[in-house]
């Protein structure tokens, strides 16, 4: 399994950027993409999640409204499309992948993970 990520940037506050997650070396829908970010001297926390099989998401409180996350399974990629983004946004964000059906906001729950991608949300 190879999950690669891509889409960080810079952008200002109030700003919008789409993060890109591609998998590949799965041989079924059977699995779930999750969204995490880690801060400078913060620990990893889920963002948003998706199940590939069933389409149920899981959103962390904080981004609720603003994030946006789906997949597009003929490219086998999961999108999280962040809007309205805030310093407190800033993060390296990491896409991960589990089997089975069930989004989990716990990083241990993902066996798989990609390298990640700098988001700076700065004026």
């Amino acid at each position: 399994v190879q999950l690669q990520a891509s889409g960080g940037g810079l952008v200002q506050p109030g700003g919008s950027l789409r993060l890109s997650c591609a998998a590949s070396g799965f041989s079924s829908d059977n699995y779930v993409i999750g969204w995490f970010r880690q801060a400078p001297g913060k620990e990893r926390e889920a963002v948003s999640c998706i199940s590939v099989y069933d389409h149920s998401t899981y959103h962390a409180d904080s981004v609720k409204g603003r994030f946006t996350i789906s997949r597009d399974n003929a490219k086998n990629t999961v999108f999280l499309q962040m809007n309205s983004l805030k310093p407190e946004d800033t993060a390296v964000y990491y896409c991960a992948a589990r089997r089975g059906w069930g989004v989990s906001p716990r990083p241990y729950d993902y066996a798989y993970w990609g390298q990640g991608t700098q988001v700076t949300v700065s004026s």
